[in-house]
């Protein structure tokens, strides 16, 4: 993508009503208001649900269409991917969409304790070298992140087609003694996994599934 079209994106992004974007400067002193108030941004009480790395928002997207009945926040540092989702959402009227552009490792300066019912995390980078392992999104500190601003009993679900990351973080889950309510290492040849599994597909995954390589999926709980 060419820098005048990155820089329009971004200008139409300030403008969009349903795009969030804190400064570092707010969030480090403590004063981004939305921090315990994301309901008021939707005006009702549902259960929030907040997908980590959301791309163009196709995920975001799919699942606000399923389910009216909860906030859908997809979050993301790059501006001019986001704008997407941002934007067809717009076009679509869907109020129950919110699109959050942020680094992720700030989730708990974001987000209050108990204030996000459910986390998905979409086919993130598996970071699979060993110096890398402070950026897999489902290490140890991630995490105590996710539990922090999770409701209790909240949900995690992580879709990938990374086998290592399916791995390391079951690996991870047991050994915390952590419950994982649902674990499927093809979830298309192997029958179970849930519709929202299923139906949703993100342009990546697509390409993915061409190529023959397995999706894999687990839900747990952290709390």
């Amino acid at each position: 993508m060419g820098s005048k079209n990155k820089l329009k994106r971004f200008k139409e992004n300030a403008t969009f009503k349903n795009v969030v974007q804190p400064n570092r400067q707010e969030i480090a002193e403590g004063s981004f208001s939305l921090k315990g108030n994301w309901n008021d941004h939707f005006g009702n009480d549902n259960p929030i649900v907040l997908e980590l790395g959301c791309g163009k928002g196709e995920y975001t997207l799919g699942l606000a269409k399923m389910d009216a009945n909860k906030n859908y926040i997809g979050l993301d540092i790059k501006g001019a991917r986001l704008w997407r989702g941002a934007k067809t959402a717009l076009e679509e009227n869907m109020a129950n969409v919110a699109f959050l552009r942020t680094q992720i490792e700030l989730i708990d300066q974001i987000f209050d304790e108990n204030e996000i019912a459910e986390i998905w995390i979409t086919f993130p980078d598996p970071q699979i070298k060993y110096k890398r392992t402070k950026h897999r999104m489902t290490n140890e500190v991630f995490l105590k992140k996710y539990d922090r601003i999770l409701v209790d009993k909240g949900l995690i679900h992580l879709k990938t087609d990374s086998e290592f990351m399916h791995g390391y973080t079951l690996g991870l889950l047991h050994g915390s003694r952590r419950e994982v309510l649902y674990a499927n290492h093809d979830v298309y040849k192997n029958e179970g996994s849930p519709k929202e599994v299923l139906e949703i597909q993100t342009f990546y995954e697509k390409q993915y599934l061409e190529k023959g390589k397995p999706i894999t999926y687990i839900k747990f709980r952290v709390n």
